[in-house]
């Protein structure tokens, strides 16, 4: 579990984040949700250890990650796996070697136990025999799948998920989304996704929290979200034309 105990971040005199409080649960796929600019990117960075709040903390499974010494977020860290939002492929490796990176970076594994953990996470994100393609003969529902790989490789136990269908069409972006959802149930991770898709929020979401202005005005399950009464959150939900045709229909 990951919990966030009255998070506030201001970069000089702009107040970023107001004293967000949320509990993402162990095998639910949990949406952080937004338009641009009301946080969501600043909370994420928080969660994984790229700024520091200002006030409140980030607890892993009870472990104080925010204010942790340096080797304790270290440790922390190495649970972690990201997913981030242009798949963030090296080039100039191999789809092995992208996904043995956070094994050779965080673990003294064999080589042979690492090619096998590799092939493992291939195999179980549709990849099987793609060893030694490189990153430009993907496409990008598959680059996103290597990255996926990469991001459970280290039996990691907690996911974070950036916007993990930007530029996918969206036969793609259901493969990407039901893969995240079974890997979420199957390892029993952590996830947290932070996404603009509507679409994606109401197939996946287990537990979704609206962000609005570094305040968190709404949080409930996708069956919550037709019956919301926060001015903002429908604002932003029913921009959506399917969403649209959903509240007529439930009218």
């Amino acid at each position: 579990m990951i919990e966030l105990e009255n998070i506030h971040k201001s970069f000089g005199n702009v107040a970023v984040l107001k004293g967000i409080d949320a509990k993402f649960e162990p095998g639910k796929v949990n949406m952080i949700i937004g338009a641009s600019g009301t946080g969501k990117s600043v909370l994420l960075k928080c969660m994984v250890g790229l700024e520091t709040p200002d006030v409140g903390g980030v607890f892993y499974n009870e472990r104080n990650f925010s204010n942790a010494r340096r080797n304790d977020q270290i440790e922390i860290r190495r649970e972690i796996g990201m997913l981030f939002q242009g798949a963030a492929l090296f080039d100039s490796k191999t789809v092995e070697e992208n996904v043995r990176f956070p094994l050779d970076v965080l673990t003294r594994l064999p080589v042979d136990e690492k090619l096998d953990r590799v092939n493992q996470v291939l195999e179980r994100v549709g990849l099987t025999d793609t060893n030694k393609k490189m990153p430009s003969e993907l496409s990008g529902g598959m680059k996103k799948r290597v990255g996926i790989a990469r991001a459970i490789v280290n039996h990691s136990k907690y996911l974070f998920c950036d916007e993990p269908n930007s530029g996918l069409d969206p036969q793609t972006s259901i493969t990407i989304d039901n893969l995240i959802k079974e890997i979420t149930q199957e390892y029993n991770i952590t996830t947290v996704v932070v996404s603009h898709d509507m679409n994606s929020v109401m197939e996946i979401g287990d537990y979704i929290m609206f962000i609005f202005k570094g305040d968190k005005l709404w949080e409930g399950t996708a069956d919550d979200v037709l019956d919301a009464d926060v001015k903002a959150f429908n604002d932003f939900v029913f921009a959506n034309k399917l969403m649209r045709s959903l509240k007529k229909f439930r009218k």
